[in-house]
């Protein structure tokens, strides 16, 4: 074979790894690149309007699909247009590879034309970065890229490009496989502490499963869903990992944290056993650390060892994959026919259905106005549950964590660690790519929805059929709601005074626009919306302006410190609305 530049190695390792769609955008840095995905057909490249928005649909695009997403980004600004996507996926821990072009190897240093410290800049955001100096190792930086993007604990690559890299020639040869001496993640756990693991979880009493994004991550639901539903245990997942488990089935009782359900977090507060898998102990889940899990030993399986004790101290940990450890305890659980306490499990569940019937998700319907929940509501039962559903961030997002009711993994993609408002749009973009013959809904907000609005354009150039379902309340709707809350009510910069036509909007960019406003509406609305299986439809939902999210934790508060919605009057104020629990 003759020597190729470097720019076409870059798409031949492309075609090794089996990627066939690529998000980016063009600029003077990687016009070789671009040059040679003009000269091919087996990777399909998807021009997006930001950069941002590339990382985003990547983003998207690997959640959904369990592979890994690619972006293309040029030097200086296209790069830091890049890093608050880089940002979300490196705290969600999402795969993707991002190639980033630079100035030429001559040049950097120089504050050459649109040169920044790519390297620098991202290493706070990325599980690992690269500079390419050499075009003979960038087959095998590329094969190391994705291996580390996508095994242990995954996260976003970078790989930063000069210009002279790209054109510069040599001889072809992409690695079958790669090992790294400084990078080896443990997979399979340790049998000694797996023992003690199950001879502690079938001594509880008052057991809790509680499951996070890793779960998700690591393709582990099925055996979570199987030792769960072998031990009889009531289980709990975080906002990302809402789908580990299926939330109609009775053992689940519900997303716990700031605006979980009651009967997760009591039930959290007052366990004496928690298994945690997969799950990072973040702030909205724990509340008040000193106030968290008071009584409870701590079982905690994670890929990442580093995670492991880092906000909360637990007494057994194991590092390794989520589906290897809870397939070795099932196996000592059936091997051995062990059995958890039932006496005691029942009087445990007798107290969880009673916190269960405080119906802490239950919110007054009105005739009047829409009330965001039951758009939720409707968007489930007209999807049968079977959508995947991206979300942007605020409350919005909240209640289509708590509405929506997830059954399966890979089924709810949102920005969950870094909370990006604009992720939900080019998100959708990237899940229909991955999965056109899914329904995909983005639920958002006039806010959030404004952040990366440019992608309806790139959405008609590729065909992607989304439904946005835009809760529009006219106000930044979580930033109200801590106002309210928590300032006196003195609302803040938080009312949007100059909305657009959102309906007129999506008609200039060629999509369908419907405007709803009656409660009567809605349900026509949405069947109609995804009838339309050609076409993008934004739903403009005008939605109760004062409607607060409930549950919820306020900061510095425990798990079993919960404002809930007062049951008669519902009026929404600090002083009247809320009971404090």
């Amino acid at each position: 074979m003759e020597p190729i530049t470097g720019a076409e190695i870059l798409v031949r390792c492309l075609q090794e790894e089996g990627i066939k769609h690529i998000f980016g955008y063009p600029g003077g840095a990687v016009l070789h690149i671009y040059d040679a995905l003009y000269a091919q057909e087996e990777v399909q490249h998807i021009l997006v309007r930001h950069e941002q928005a590339a990382i985003h649909a990547a983003d998207g695009y690997s959640r959904a699909s369990g592979k890994p997403g690619v972006a293309l980004v040029t030097s200086g600004p296209g790069l830091t247009n890049a890093v608050t996507g880089i940002a979300t996926a490196h705290m969600d821990s999402i795969p993707i590879v991002i190639f980033s072009g630079q100035v030429p190897t001559a040049l950097i240093g120089n504050d050459a034309f649109q040169e920044v410290d790519s390297v620098g800049i991202t290493r706070p955001c990325v599980k690992h970065n690269f500079l390419v100096k050499d075009v003979t190792q960038l087959a095998e930086t590329i094969k190391k890229a994705f291996y580390i993007a996508t095994t242990g604990r995954p996260g976003p690559v970078l790989v930063d490009l000069p210009k002279d890299i790209t054109i510069t020639k040599t001889d072809f040869h992409y690695p079958k496989k790669i090992k790294m001496r400084s990078y080896n993640p443990t997979v399979k756990g340790h049998a000694g502490q797996i023992r003690k693991a199950v001879d502690l979880i079938l001594s509880a009493k008052r057991p809790m499963v509680y499951t996070g994004g890793g779960v998700i991550l690591s393709d582990g639901a099925a055996e979570l869903t199987e030792l769960t539903q072998l031990l009889g245990y009531p289980i709990t997942n975080t906002l990302m990992g809402l789908g580990a488990y299926p939330a109609t089935d009775r053992q689940f009782i519900g997303m716990l944290g700031m605006h979980g359900t009651y009967e997760a977090n009591m039930a959290m507060h007052g366990c004496d056993v928690l298994i945690a898998i997969g799950a990072r102990f973040d702030d909205r889940v724990t509340g008040k650390l000193e106030k968290f899990c008071p009584t409870a030993k701590i079982v905690h399986v994670d890929i990442d060892p580093s995670s492991i004790s880092k906000n909360v101290k637990v007494d057994i940990p194991i590092v390794g994959s989520v589906p290897n450890v809870l397939r070795a305890m099932i196996n000592v659980i059936r091997d051995e026919k062990l059995k958890p306490d039932a006496e005691a499990l029942a009087r445990w569940w007798r107290q969880i259905d009673e916190w269960r019937a405080v119906e802490s998700l239950r919110y007054q319907q009105s005739d009047e106005v829409i009330k965001p929940q039951y758009v939720i509501e409707k968007l489930y039962q007209v999807t049968e549950g079977k959508a995947i559903i991206t979300s942007d961030v605020g409350q919005h997002q909240m209640w289509a964590a708590q509405y929506y009711h997830f059954d399966r993994p890979r089924q709810w993609i949102n920005s969950g660690g870094l909370g990006t408002m604009g992720f939900g749009l080019p998100a959708a973009m990237g899940v229909k790519l991955a999965l056109p013959d899914q329904d995909v809904a983005c639920v958002t907000g006039e806010g959030s929805i404004q952040m990366m609005l440019q992608e309806l354009s790139t959405m008609k150039q590729y065909q992607t059929p989304v439904k946005i379902v835009n809760l529009n309340n006219r106000y930044l709707g979580m930033v109200r709601q801590w106002q309210e809350f928590f300032y006196q009510k003195r609302y803040s910069m938080s009312y949007m005074d100059a909305l657009p036509n959102f309906v007129m909007l999506a008609e200039a960019y060629g999509h369908v626009g419907m405007l709803i406003e009656k409660p009567s509406d809605v349900e026509g609305a949405l069947r109609e919306a995804f009838a339309l299986k050609d076409r993008t439809v934004f739903l403009d939902f005008i939605t109760d302006q004062m409607e607060n999210v409930f549950p919820m934790i306020p900061a510095g508060g425990g798990q079993n410190e919960m404002l809930l919605a007062e049951r008669d009057e519902m009026t929404s104020t600090h002083e009247e609305g809320m009971v404090l629990v």
